[in-house]
């Protein structure tokens, strides 16, 4: 598997509160792809979208070889979930300096043919498979709500004033349960996990484009960037691209 990181500043904001990382386990045929948009001031959104990744990072590579099926990689990523759910609520009501802090979380576990998602908050994962990209996760807004209840468009809540209110985030509540799904991995597919900063930026057509461009991998990450930020930039931008290798036949 390939993969690039990038994340941006942006072209107004003075500092990144995103996070991202991509972790290789040292025994255990599986990747992690993790990333984060925190919130809560300078110090707060900071802190807390880089302690999410990593601490479930950390879970991620301490993982023994009694972690073996599906359900027990879900259930240690959910636990790690929790855990830093609970540990950044705690330090939020124990220090003003971080109230209100949280941060929104997106995990793909990669293993072979499948991947396990996990989604907190608005930022989001595409997969592009052939020539066609679907949306992964569901955001957990505010316009999303109005969009399910029938009071506005889909159309409507891309540009909807209130479109960045998050409704779930890591940290801001003393519980926590994440959406979770699972999704095949074919050959030669690509997943896609970014922060609001992009996806506020770029349409799913555009993205599609770029995914299957002739360009390098490292490229796609770069032109998204840069697109991100030729289109304003007000936001932070980060993105992770993975490619999915091309796995051969054996003719016999």
């Amino acid at each position: 598997m390939k993969y690039e990181i990038r994340s941006d500043t942006g072209r107004k904001r003075t500092v990144n509160e995103d996070e991202a990382a991509v972790f290789f386990h040292p025994k255990h045929d599986a990747a992690l792809a993790i990333i984060a948009d925190g919130m809560g001031g300078h110090k707060g959104g900071d802190f807390a979208s880089a302690t999410a990744v990593e601490k479930i990072g950390e879970q991620f590579m301490l993982a023994t070889i009694d972690v073996e099926t599906e359900q027990d990689w879900s259930d240690l990523l959910f636990d790690a979930v929790v855990d830093v759910n609970l540990f950044l609520y705690t330090k939020a009501q124990q220090d003003d300096a971080y109230k209100g802090m949280g941060t929104t979380l997106d995990i793909a576990l990669i293993l072979p043919r499948r991947c396990l998602v996990f989604h907190v908050g608005d930022s989001r994962i595409y997969q592009v498979i052939g020539k066609a990209i679907q949306q992964i996760t569901k955001d957990h807004s505010f316009v999303n709500v109005l969009v399910d209840s029938g009071e506005i468009t889909e159309q409507e809540a891309e540009v909807h004033p209130q479109r960045n209110w998050i409704m779930k985030a890591v940290g801001s509540e003393k519980s926590i349960v994440p959406d979770l799904c699972e999704i095949s991995l074919p050959s030669s597919s690509y997943l896609l996990l970014c922060t609001d900063g992009l996806s506020n930026k770029i349409e799913k057509e555009i993205m599609l484009d770029i995914v299957l461009s002739d360009a390098s991998l490292a490229h796609k990450a770069d032109i998204f960037i840069e697109l991100a930020n030729e289109r304003g930039g007000e936001d932070n931008i980060t993105v992770i691209l993975l490619e999915m290798p091309e796995i051969e036949v054996d003719p016999s």
